[in-house]
């Protein structure tokens, strides 16, 4: 695939992008308020979705390991 059809396919893709959202019909000033806000909120939940997700898969990893009956050992006795 060459830089040419690349170029051609990612304008096309925000040809689509325009018709679906209909941002085409928007003056200048709208489409940026209307593409900050869009890109605010997807960067928003990417962010959600890197610090939160990781925790979650390992708090389920943790609870599904004890109700299979492997159970950390207790700090306290690894003291001892």
């Amino acid at each position: 695939m060459d830089i040419k059809s690349m170029k051609n396919y990612l304008y096309w893709l925000y040809c689509q992008f325009e018709l679906i959202t209909c941002s085409y019909l928007m003056e200048p000033w709208e489409k940026l308020l209307f593409y900050t806000f869009n890109i605010t909120m997807l960067v928003m939940v990417f962010y959600t979705a890197y610090i939160f997700v990781p925790v979650h898969i390992s708090t389920a990893f943790q609870f599904f390991l004890h109700l299979l009956g492997n159970q950390h050992e207790n700090t306290v006795s690894v003291l001892k």
